[in-house]
């Protein structure tokens, strides 16, 4: 399958989506961020100096999917009707959700992962004076849906 960001001589291109019909489109995507028992219990009893580490990350996780076309070079701008964010907290990790919905041209599934990105990095920042042992890992692309409008 050839690359869909790549023109014929090889160089990098922006995808033309001028012909493609405006669809519904949702996408999920997941992260896990490993955190020392102590730090998560920290984070569940709101503990740490720099404050509400999951709002604060559930916020900056919106507001990077958000900006999704300003982080990725040959991403387009879309339109965002929704980003969900969710955490479930573990013993040692967290467990990061998101759902992009957009009615566009093209997918939303980079705004799914963006925000799962921001969201575990807001969390290591956080938390990062009192756990140097974290982990960000498998972050993923969960489901990615279209329909016609």
């Amino acid at each position: 399958m050839p690359l869909t960001h790549v023109n014929a001589s090889g160089e990098a291109n922006m995808v033309d989506v001028s012909d493609k019909p405006v669809m519904h489109r949702e996408a999920a995507a997941s992260g896990t961020i490993l955190l020392q028992k102590e730090t998560v219990a920290s984070i569940k009893n709101n503990l740490l100096k720099k404050g509400d580490v999951l709002s604060v990350a559930r916020i900056a996780a919106v507001g990077g999917a958000k900006k999704t076309f300003d982080l990725i070079p040959l991403c387009h701008n879309i339109p965002i009707n929704k980003i969900d964010v969710s955490f479930d907290i573990g013993e040692d990790r967290i467990r990061i959700g998101s759902r992009a919905v957009c009615d566009a041209k093209t997918g939303i599934e980079m705004e799914a992962l963006t925000a799962v990105s921001i969201a575990a990095l807001t969390i290591y920042d956080m938390c990062k004076a009192v756990d140097r042992t974290m982990v960000i890992t498998d972050i993923k692309l969960e489901e990615k849906l279209k329909r016609e409008i």
